[in-house]
């Protein structure tokens, strides 16, 4: 979704998702929509609309709602990814830059970058654009990884908490799928290792098999703590773990997340058939926020230019980066192309859930049990 620089500064147009709008009425908001670069800017209004308890009937109204609540905001950022993995080390920069500065009365505490936004994403790359990244045990010592550099000194410049999506890890003779989380300081506090690898053949539409060159991580729960006034407690997942219900179950039981976050790349398959659905399925399971960020989709001049020129096969990304809040409802999402969607967040609507829907006292323990073994 790309708008320029001197167009669209405040317009009023309804939701771009099609299934808010066609399947889930209660949830649909109007997005103000603004430019500052060649990158789509979308802001969405916040979680005031609450089970479709307000309506917007005025541009004034939703131009209020969307920037002038002071609630803590999330930026999600979809950008392309390319074989270069310098330009792609400037590109994440930049839309860390154009993030960070807001558009509402506050700016975004909190940033999520794609999955594998600095290789492509191809089992045949991942070997070839692994670094060795720094473990939060032993302080993050960001100088064997130029991205690691990069993500850190970014959220330190900016005072923001990053999820940096996901990069190629390597760790001897292992490779893993892995997010580092960054706190204002620029100090890695969380690192998540891909649990569940993207292994499938859906015949017609994708065969991919990551564990051809990734191995899985050992560690489920991942969490890092943005303190009361911000996010709470917040949960990590890359991709194909949002399939799993029980981490997501999981997360909420053990560690009680108020949001959860999914950097991932559905693909043209699974991207228009389960990428909204699972989202929103996590949502309601965990009863948290769940958000996703997505590279964005490859145009049909890049794709050309990979199947050409490139060395790996191209990877046809889904997008729709978008946040859900804890009762299912999409609160942010954009189209296929480059954007940065900041969305309000106000973490006392999980509590809300978990209280007026308890399924957590409910469970039937005598009967079953998800249980980590981590």
């Amino acid at each position: 979704m790309k708008f320029s620089s001197t167009a669209l500064t405040s317009i009023l147009l309804a939701s771009s998702s099609r299934s808010v709008n066609a399947f889930f009425p209660r949830a649909r908001s109007f997005t103000g929509l603004s430019s500052r670069t060649s990158i789509g800017y979308v802001i969405t209004k916040s979680d005031i609309n609450w089970r479709g308890s307000r309506n917007m009937s005025s541009l004034a109204a939703s131009e209020v709602s969307s920037t002038q609540t002071g609630l803590p905001r999330v930026s999600l950022l979809q950008f392309h990814v390319t074989e270069d993995k310098s330009i792609n080390l400037k590109t994440a920069r930049r839309n860390i830059e154009e993030a960070a500065k807001g558009k509402g009365v506050r700016n975004p505490e909190l940033l999520v970058l794609p999955e594998v936004w600095n290789s492509p994403y191809a089992t045949e790359a991942f070997p070839e654009y692994a670094e060795v990244l720094p473990s939060v045990e032993e302080g993050g010592d960001m100088r064997g990884s130029e991205s690691a550099e990069m993500l850190s000194g970014a959220a330190k410049e900016f005072g923001v908490f990053i999820v940096g999506g996901s990069v190629p890890e390597r760790d001897g003779d292992d490779i893993y799928n892995t997010c580092m989380v960054f706190d204002p300081r620029g100090v890695l506090v969380a690192k998540h290792r891909k649990v569940h690898l993207f292994d499938i053949d859906v015949p017609g539409g994708i065969t991919f098999k990551e564990s051809d060159t990734l191995t899985a991580g050992g560690g489920l729960l991942t969490t890092f703590d943005t303190g009361e006034g911000l996010f709470g407690t917040v949960g990590v997942g890359i991709c194909y773990d949002i399939r799993f219900p029980e981490l997501a179950l999981l997360l909420t039981k053990e560690k009680d997340v108020s949001m959860i976050c999914f950097p991932g790349a559905f693909n043209m398959t699974t991207g228009p058939a389960h990428w909204e659905l699972l989202q929103r399925a996590r949502a309601v399971d965990s009863q948290a926020f769940v958000l996703t960020a997505s590279p964005a989709r490859a145009t049909e001049e890049m794709l050309k230019a990979t199947k050409k020129d490139g060395k790996f096969p191209p990877y046809t990304a889904w997008g729709h980066s978008t946040a859900v809040n804890p009762w299912g409802e999409i609160i942010g999402s954009c189209d296929e192309g480059e954007a940065i969607v900041e969305v309000e967040i106000d973490v006392s609507k999980s509590m809300q859930m978990k209280t007026n829907i308890p399924t957590a006292l409910q469970k039937r323990t005598d009967l079953y049990s998800v249980e980590y073994k981590g």
